[in-house]
C-alpha cells in the first residue's frame, strides 16, 4: 500500500518548492518598486562573483562558522553532560544559562576587541559565545529525558557509568543534542556576520558592508544570498553527521 507521500516522490516536493519560489519572486518582481528587483539583484551575481571576490569572503566567513561551531560542540556537549551529572551545579547555573541565550551578546564587541584585537579571532568568540546556551541546554534536556527503562537494562547488563553513557545516555540524546547544535550554529552564524558588519572585518559581513555604504543594493542582496548559503551548508553537513552517528551507533 503506498501512501500520498510515496506516490509522490522526492521531485514532487522539490518540483512545489521551485514552483513557489518563482511564483513568489514574480509577484515581488510586479508589484515592488523601491526595493531592488529580484532580476536586478539575479543580475548582479556574476557581478559580485567576478569582480567584487565573493566566493573568497564567503570561504572567511565559513571558515569563522566552522571554528566557531566546533567549539560550540565540543565546548557545549561537554558542559551539558557535567550539568547533567552535577543536578547542584545545574540547579545553580540552568536559568543563567537560559537568560545568556536571550541577551544580545553581540554588543559586547568592544569589549572583544580590547581583549582579542580587531581579528578573526574575535568574530570567532562571539559567535561561540552566542551558540553555546542552546547546545548546553539541549545537552541536558537529551540526557535527562532518556527513559528510564533504557537506564534500568544498562544497569541489569551491570554496565559502567561510562558504558552507560557511551551505548545508553549519547545515543538517546542525540537527536535533540542536534537540534541544540543547529540552533547554536544559527546564533554562531548570526552574530559573526553581524560582528563583520559592525568592525568592518572579515568576510561577509564586510562585505554587504562595503556595498551598503556604496549604495549598491542589488549586489548587497546577493551578498546577503551566500550568507544564506553558508547557513543552508552547515545545516545539511550537521544533518549529514547526525545520520552517520545514528548508523554507528
Amino acid at each position: 500500500m503506498t501512501t500520498p507521500r510515496d506516490s509522490g516522490g522526492t521531485w514532487g516536493p522539490i518540483a512545489l518548492g521551485l514552483a513557489t519560489l518563482v511564483g513568489v519572486l514574480a509577484v515581488i518582481e510586479a508589484m515592488i518598486r523601491i526595493v531592488p528587483l529580484p532580476s536586478a539583484v539575479l543580475l548582479s551575481f556574476e557581478r559580485i562573483i567576478v569582480e567584487e571576490g565573493v566566493l573568497k569572503r564567503f570561504l572567511f566567513t565559513a571558515a569563522e562558522a566552522l571554528s566557531a561551531g566546533t567549539l560550540v560542540a565540543l565546548v557545549g556537549i561537554s558542559l551539558g553532560v557535567l550539568l547533567y551529572r552535577w543536578q547542584i551545579l545545574r540547579l545553580a547555573c540552568e536559568n543563567w544559562i537560559a537568560a545568556l541565550a536571550a541577551a544580545p551578546l553581540v554588543l559586547l564587541y568592544p569589549l572583544f576587541l580590547v581583549i582579542f584585537g580587531r581579528n578573526a579571532v574575535t568574530i570567532v568568540m562571539i559567535g561561540f559565545l552566542s551558540g553555546l546556551p542552546p547546545a548546553i541546554l539541549k545537552t541536558v534536556e537529551g540526557l535527562s529525558g532518556t527513559r528510564r527503562t533504557l537506564i534500568d537494562v544498562g544497569r541489569s547488563f551491570n554496565l559502567s557509568p561510562s558504558q552507560q553513557f557511551r551505548k545508553i545516555l549519547f545515543p538517546a540524546a542525540l537527536p535533540t543534542i542536534f537540534v541544540g547544535l543547529r540552533l547554536g550554529l544559527m546564533f554562531a552564524l548570526i552574530n559573526i556576520v553581524g560582528v563583520e558588519f559592525l568592525i568592518n572585518f572579515g568576510g561577509l559581513g564586510q562585505f554587504v558592508n562595503e556595498l551598503a555604504e556604496r549604495y549598491d543594493l542589488p549586489a548587497m542582496y546577493a551578498a546577503i544570498f551566500f550568507v544564506i548559503l553558508v547557513s543552508v551548508g552547515f545545516f545539511l553537513l550537521t544533518e549529514r553527521i547526525e545520520r552517520w552517528l545514528g548508523r554507528a551507533r
